[in-house]
C-alpha cells in the first residue's frame, strides 16, 4: 500500500510539473515567437499532452493491484522516453534539461530499489551518448536536430559531457539508492516501534484498567497524572478531573516530602469519602526517574484495607474469647460447686428460728447475693459453652411478636418508640431460642443507651452476599438501631468481649453471648455509628435449605 501511494503521488507530480512546463512554454513562445521553432514548438506540445495522457491513464490503471509493479516500471521507461524526446525538440547537447536523467534515476531509486536506479543510470547514459553521437554525425537532422551545437564543441567536448553525465548518472543513483535504502529501512523500523509501542501501550492500558488496586503516577510538583478506575470508584474524581490535580487535594494524608522521591516507602492512613464511612488505606510508593536516571515522580499504588482489617480484628477477638471462655467456664464450674454449699448452709440457718432481727438480714443478704452470683455463673457458663442450635424453620414477624409482649412490661422501654420493619412472610432456618435470646439482648441493650427515650428500629431484610469460598450466597439482614450516644473508638474494640461494659451495673456478657449465637448460625455481627448520633447492630445470616 505504501508503494501505490507513492506511485500515485509520483504520478500526480509528474502531471503538475508537465502542465507546468507546458504554460512555460506556450507563455515564452506568445512572448518571444523565434525563441523555439515552430516545428520544435510543437513537438514539445505534443509530447506534453502525451505525457499527461500517459499519466492519466496510469492513475486509472493503478486501481488493479497486480498491475502495480509493470506500472512501476513503465514510468520509469517513459521518463527516460521524455527527457530523450525533450532534449531532442530543444537542440539536444544545448538543451537545458538534461540534468531531467537525474529525477528519473531518483525516482527510480525511490519506486524500486538502489539496482534498478543503477539500470536506469546505465541507461541514461546510453541514451545521453547515443543523442549527442548522432547529433555530432547529423544523423538526426532530418527529424530537426541541427550537429551545429555538437560540432562546435568538438571531440574532446562531447567526451567529457558524455564522461560527466555518466558519472553524475552513475553516483546519483548511488547516493539516492543507499538514502532510499536506509529510508526504507527506517519506515520498517518505526513501523515496528509503532507496533510495538501501540502493542505497549494497549497491555498498559489494559493492566491499568483491571487492576484490582489503585495505581496512580505523581509529577515531581505533586501533580497527578495516572488516576485509573480503581480509584474513580473509590473518591468519586474521574480521571479528567483529577488530572493535573495535586495529590494532597485528593489524599491529604499521604506523605508528600523530597524522601518519597528518592526511596519506596509503604503505610497506611485513613481516608473518608463524601458518602462513606472512613476507610483504611494502604499505600506504596515507588520512585520513578526520567531517561536521564533522574528523579521524575513516583508510582503510587493504594488498597482499601478496611475489610481486611476488620477480619483481623473479628479474627482476633474471636481467638481472644475463645482463649478467655474456655478458661472462665472451667473457673465458674469449680466456683458454682462451694457456692452451692454457701447457699445451702446460709438457707439452713436462715431456717433456725433463734436468730436475732439483725443476724437474718445479714444472711438475707448473703442468700440474695448467692443467688445473683449463680445466675451471672449460669449466664457466663451459656456463652462460654454454648449449645448446638437446633434449626427449626419459623417466622421472624412470629418471634418479634413474642419479643413485643414481653418488653411491654419491661420499665426500660418506657419511652422508648419500637419501630418494626419486618415482611410478615420473612422466615428463618435457626434455632429459635437462640435467636429469641439474641435480640432480646440487643433490644434491652439499645433501650439502656436510651434513658431518655427514643426511636428504636428493628428491620429485617434480603441482601446478596459472598462466603468464604467467594461464592454468591443469600442473607437475611437483621438491623437494630438506637439514638443513643453512639460508640467511640474504645467501645468499638471491645465491644464483644465478656465483662467488658460501660454500664455502672452490667455484667458485660449480654453482647459477648449474642455474639456466640450468632457466630454458632454461620453469621457475622457488625457495630457501626449511625448518622445523627446512635448505634446499629447489624446480624448476617446466611439463609440455608432445610436438609430432609
Amino acid at each position: 500500500m505504501k508503494t501505490e501511494r507513492r506511485l500515485r503521488l509520483f504520478i500526480v507530480a509528474r502531471i503538475a510539473v508537465t502542465v507546468l512546463f507546458l504554460v512555460s512554454i506556450l507563455v515564452l513562445k506568445m512572448q518571444e515567437p523565434q525563441a523555439i521553432d515552430n516545428s520544435a514548438f510543437r513537438g514539445i506540445v505534443l509530447l506534453m499532452v502525451a505525457s499527461c495522457l500517459f499519466s492519466a491513464a496510469s492513475l486509472a490503471a493503478l486501481r488493479r493491484q497486480s498491475w502495480q509493479l509493470i506500472l512501476t516500471y513503465l514510468q520509469i521507461i517513459w521518463d527516460l522516453l521524455f527527457v530523450t524526446l525533450l532534449l531532442v525538440f530543444t537542440d539536444g547537447i544545448a538543451s537545458p534539461y538534461s540534468f531531467l536523467y537525474l529525477l528519473a534515476i531518483m525516482n527510480a531509486a525511490m519506486l524500486l530499489s538502489r539496482r534498478e536506479a543503477l539500470y536506469t543510470a546505465a541507461l541514461s547514459g546510453i541514451l545521453f551518448g547515443a543523442l549527442v553521437d548522432l547529433q555530432y554525425y547529423g544523423l538526426l537532422a532530418r527529424i530537426g536536430l541541427s550537429p551545429l551545437a555538437a560540432l562546435q564543441r568538438g571531440n574532446v567536448v562531447l567526451f567529457y559531457t558524455i564522461f560527466l553525465h555518466l558519472t553524475g548518472f552513475v553516483l546519483t543513483a548511488f547516493i539516492t539508492g543507499y538514502l532510499t535504502e536506509r529510508a526504507r529501512r527506517t519506515e520498517d523500523a518505526l513501523r515496528t516501534s509503532e507496533v510495538n509501542y501501540e502493542e505497549l501501550k494497549q497491555l498498559h492500558s489494559s493492566i491499568v484498567q483491571h487492576l484490582e488496586n489503585g495505581l496512580m503516577t505523581i509529577t515531581r510538583d505533586g501533580a497527578i497524572r495516572v488516576f485509573n478506575p480503581y480509584l474513580q470508584r473509590l473518591t468519586g474524581i474521574s480521571q479528567e478531573k483529577a488530572y493535573g490535580q495535586p495529590c494532597q487535594s485528593v489524599f491529604p494524608q499521604l506523605p508528600w516530602d523530597d524522601r518519597v522521591l528518592l526511596q519506596a516507602r509503604q503505610g497506611e492512613f485513613s481516608y473518608r469519602t463524601a458518602s462513606a464511612d472512613p476507610l483504611i488505606i494502604g499505600y506504596t510508593t515507588i520512585p520513578l526517574d526520567d531517561s536521564r536516571g533522574e528523579p521524575a515522580g513516583i508510582v503510587v499504588t493504594l488498597r482499601n484495607l478496611t475489610k481486611s482489617r476488620q477480619l483481623e480484628l473479628a479474627l482476633k477477638r474471636q481467638d481472644r474469647l475463645a482463649a478467655l471462655g474456655e478458661l472462665s467456664a472451667r473457673m465458674a464450674h469449680e466456683i458454682r460447686n462451694p457456692l452451692a454449699a454457701i447457699s445451702g448452709s446460709v438457707q439452713l440457718l436462715a431456717g433456725n428460728g433463734c436468730l436475732r432481727d439483725h443476724e437474718a438480714r445479714l444472711l438475707a443478704i448473703v442468700l440474695r447475693e448467692s443467688e445473683r452470683l449463680n445466675g451471672l455463673i449460669t449466664d457466663f457458663l451459656a456463652y462460654a459453652r454454648p449449645a448446638v442450635p437446633k434449626l427449626e424453620r419459623f417466622k421472624l414477624a412470629g418471634l418479634i411478636d413474642d419479643l413485643k409482649t414481653l418488653l411491654s412490661a419491661d420499665a426500660r422501654f418506657k419511652g422508648i418508640d419500637l419501630v418494626v420493619q419486618v415482611l410478615p412472610e420473612m422466615e428463618l432456618l435457626a434455632d429459635r431460642r437462640q435467636m429469641h435470646q439474641a435480640l432480646l439482648n440487643l433490644l434491652q441493650n439499645a433501650a439502656e443507651a436510651m434513658p431518655q427515650g427514643g426511636l428504636l428500629t428493628l428491620s429485617a431484610t434480603r441482601q446478596d452476599g459472598v462466603d468464604d469460598a467467594g461464592q454468591r450466597i443469600a442473607l437475611v439482614c437483621i438491623a437494630v438501631g438506637d439514638q443513643g450516644g453512639g460508640l467511640d473508638e474504645e467501645t468499638s474494640r471491645h465491644l464483644f468481649e465478656p465483662f467488658w461494659t460501660t454500664k455502672p451495673n452490667g455484667t458485660g456478657l449480654g453482647l459477648a453471648t449474642v455474639y456466640r449465637i450468632v457466630e454458632a448460625h454461620g453469621g457475622s455481627i457488625q457495630a457501626q455509628a449511625k448518622e445523627g448520633g446512635g448505634t446499629i447492630f447489624t446480624i448476617l445470616l446466611p439463609i440455608v435449605e432445610e436438609h430432609a
